[in-house]
């Protein structure tokens, strides 16, 4: 009775020594040889990933594993490099916390991106709309039929000629809208092209986005009624997109931030400082896991800053903010932001690391707009003959 009684004692020992050494590894501790011989540390998680998969990690300058794959680490900071034949490597540096888990997410780009046309009758000022699911554009061809105002829906995952994937929502027959400049509504369901004349002004006709207009509405004399329902509507948008903040987060964003843009997950705002002043930690204390990229608090009037609402994490992205609402847009996994300058398409991480150079061949700048899914770009572009047209092009990016 009693060898019974100490044999089913010694099993739960085992059991519930067995139960803390299966809950210490989980939260990353390891057995290690140190100075005293072998004793039990604590690690951190390293969880890395990338799109495509399969690429090597580099952990300072080791090949350490592929992704996906998890990897243990002691506390410090790594330099951390995810490598695919041919793509774009990618490196940051990432500080490793015992028991945290911190994450490597890769997205790789081609360094050979395939370009292939989607327009081919000539395009003119394309606009994308407020939904990035829609470009609008002009054609001015020999053809009064055939010229006029074109939408471009760019959600169809096929890619697909101009006769099939654009759809002409108005003609020259009824006005010149060839020549006509054209804006989205917020919602993206209808246009305003403004004509333009020499001596009777400008005429403005208001568009059903998704269906031909054989009688375009004129609004020239209502336009400010229109503008003014356009801009409620985008009232109301923006404070959809502040609905749920708190108080201190609220005052935060009014009192610093000229917003640019959200990202489209709404967790995320690119935006120009108002004001030169340090911001105040909203979220206290501190998360931890969050990205490990050394953050700006301190932001300088017309600097350029991407806000995180989530980790309450601000970084720098341009010292200036010249035109920039034309160079700097959201890539559509709201990880990443497209920027256009000096001749060349550059897309870099929200925390400005891994500013990758996609497409520095012949363009127009300013007019690039990201697939929704991301795979490819839309460009304009006559690929460099000034005796031809340009059209729209796709800059496949996987």
């Amino acid at each position: 009775m009693k060898r019974s009684l100490i044999l089913s004692l010694f099993v739960l020992l085992l059991l519930g020594l067995a139960t803390v050494l299966v809950v210490l590894y989980g939260k990353g501790y390891r057995f290690t040889r140190g100075q005293e011989g072998i004793e039990l540390s604590g690690t951190g998680l390293l969880v890395a990933k990338s799109k495509p998969d399969g690429a090597g990690i580099f952990v300072n300058d080791h090949l350490t594993s592929a992704t996906d794959n998890t990897i243990n680490l002691s506390e410090g900071e790594y330099d951390i490099k995810i490598v695919k034949q041919g793509y774009f490597p990618w490196q940051k540096k990432i500080k490793i916390q015992k028991e945290v888990v911190s994450i490597a997410d890769a997205l790789l780009f081609s360094t050979t991106p395939k370009l292939e046309g989607i327009t081919e009758i000539g395009v003119e000022n394309p606009v994308i709309d407020p939904t990035r699911s829609q470009i609008a554009f002009t054609v001015a061809s020999d053809s009064a039929r055939k010229n006029g105002v074109y939408v471009l829906d760019i959600s169809q995952k096929p890619i697909l000629t101009l006769q099939s994937a654009s759809t002409q929502i108005a003609d020259d027959t009824v006005a010149t809208f060839s020549k006509s400049k054209v804006s989205w509504s917020p919602d993206g369901k209808q246009l305003l092209a403004t004509i333009s004349a020499d001596l009777n002004g400008s005429t403005t006709y208001l568009l059903d986005s998704r269906n031909f207009n054989q009688n375009p509405k004129d609004v020239t004399q209502t336009l400010a009624e229109v503008n003014s329902i356009w801009e409620k509507q985008q009232k109301d948008k923006e404070k959809s997109q502040t609905f749920g903040l708190n108080s201190r987060l609220k005052k935060l964003i009014s009192d610093n931030f000229q917003i640019i843009s959200w990202s489209e997950d709404e967790t995320k705002i690119l935006y120009s400082a108002s004001q030169s002043a340090a911001l105040s930690p909203i979220i206290t204390p501190a998360l931890i896991g969050t990205n490990s990229t050394q953050e700006e608090r301190s932001i300088e009037k017309d600097s350029i800053y991407v806000y995180d609402l989530k980790e309450d994490k601000n970084f720098k992205i341009l010292d200036s903010k010249t035109d920039v609402q034309s160079q700097l847009t959201w890539f559509p996994d709201s990880k990443h932001l497209i920027y256009v300058n000096n001749r060349e398409i550059t897309i870099m991480e929200y925390d400005s690391a891994n500013k990758t150079v996609i497409y520095a061949g012949p363009f127009i700048e300013n007019y690039v707009f990201p697939w929704p899914d991301g795979s490819k770009l839309v460009i304009l572009t006559n690929l460099g003959n000034q005796n031809l047209p340009p059209n729209l092009y796709t800059i496949g990016l996987k």
